[in-house]
């Protein structure tokens, strides 16, 4: 079952969250009546253990067990970072 966890790709909107960061997901999807491609966004509360992302950051996100109220997903992975001015990279 670990294995057929549902993945998203969105971009951080939000870290000022102990651990947690709001990742914002973009999906194309076609409207039922009137057959428009329409861009649908939503937003998702997922958990960052070593603080690591940033706003701007393009991540993968899994889905987990509910670690709290609102929060079901866990950051996999960092895909893409946004390059912040004054910042020296490592």
């Amino acid at each position: 079952m670990r294995g057929r966890r549902n993945r998203l790709v969105g971009r951080v909107v939000s870290d000022r969250m102990q651990k947690t960061v709001v990742v914002m997901v973009e999906r194309t999807r076609r409207h039922p009546r009137y057959g428009k491609v329409v861009t649908v966004r939503k937003k998702f509360y997922a958990h960052d253990e070593k603080n690591e992302c940033r706003v701007g950051d393009r991540v993968r996100i899994v889905e987990s067990r509910p670690l709290s109220r609102t929060k079901r997903w866990v950051v996999e992975e960092i895909l893409e970072r946004v390059e912040v001015p004054g910042e020296v990279a490592a």
